[in-house]
């Protein structure tokens, strides 16, 4: 990443990136389990408040998520790319997911049709990282924000609402009928904001989506979050060896900066309430020009 040629446009992975959907979700199921099971009108039955007492919804709710890596990593080749009217979206297999994973433990009963559905929807509705919101409106100063989510639109546009998150576009992967990392995403990404794919960045906190976006000729930028990488520590280490990744936050380098994204924008030099880390003088100024 260049100081005489910075990315025109962020393009940012949400989930474990801008958003922390661990602590939001499990705190979602392990409220509407004990409000269920303590309901006076919920007709729970015996066996599945046996099962429900047992339950450890952080596990559950990582199972949840490892489903959608399943789930969009199998529809993400070109040769599968879905067409328009029988693409499956996120908030689909959210709903589905969650129907067959309590059948696994059974937990089938627990909730209603309609509280099942407001479950699932818990996803358009994610807390942000603390630095999330502050730094990017400080970037959106000086670059195109857009999100580059295998979220579908209106989960991203809830999710922008709920977090004040300040894109100027989004994108998702429901536009180009494949899911990330597929090429036809990134490559899709970059056309639509009318930009070649090297004046685009990718912001994540996933070596593997970075390296599919590097392939296709994108920036990238390594956000490390608490337990997002699902890359081993050996094959961390040697991407950092390599040095493919343009800007790399570690978890060290964000004590400073009180987090991922607010070492981002002191790096670019954006923002007066930065704190910490290396300033990249003058790069701000020249994506205004």
């Amino acid at each position: 990443m260049s100081t005489i040629n910075p990315p025109k446009a962020l393009l940012f992975d949400v989930f474990g990136t801008l958003v922390d959907w661990r602590t939001t979700v499990t705190h979602t199921l392990s409220t509407q389990a004990a409000l269920a099971l303590n309901s006076p009108s919920a007709s729970v039955p015996t066996s599945v408040r046996l099962f429900a007492s047992t339950i450890s919804w952080p596990d559950f709710a990582q199972e949840w998520r490892d489903t959608y890596k399943t789930f969009t990593a199998s529809q993400s080749s070109p040769s599968k790319k879905a067409q328009k009217n029988a693409f499956k979206t996120v908030d689909q297999h959210h709903h589905d997911s969650l129907v067959r994973l309590l059948a696994e433990h059974n937990l089938t009963g627990l909730w209603s049709a309609d509280q099942l559905h407001a479950i699932a929807q818990i996803w358009h509705f994610i807390d942000p990282w603390l630095d999330t919101s502050p730094a990017l409106h400080d970037l959106s100063k000086s670059f195109v924000l857009c999100t580059l989510s295998n979220g579908n639109v209106a989960l991203l546009r809830d999710l922008a609402a709920h977090a004040d998150l300040p894109f100027s576009r989004t994108l998702s992967s429901e536009h180009f009928g494949a899911y990330k990392p597929s090429p036809l995403v990134y490559n899709g990404a970059a056309e639509h904001l009318g930009l070649r794919n090297d004046q685009c960045a990718l912001v994540a906190a996933h070596l593997g989506d970075l390296k599919a976006a590097r392939d296709c000729g994108y920036q990238t930028i390594y956000v490390e979050r608490l337990d997002e990488e699902d890359w081993e520590v050996e094959e961390v280490m040697a991407a950092k060896r390599e040095g493919w990744v343009d800007m790399w936050i570690g978890l060290d380098d964000q004590k400073m900066s009180l987090g991922g994204l607010a070492e981002v924008r002191g790096r670019f030099a954006v923002g007066s309430g930065y704190v910490g880390g290396r300033g990249w003088g003058g790069i701000a100024d020249q994506v205004k020009a």
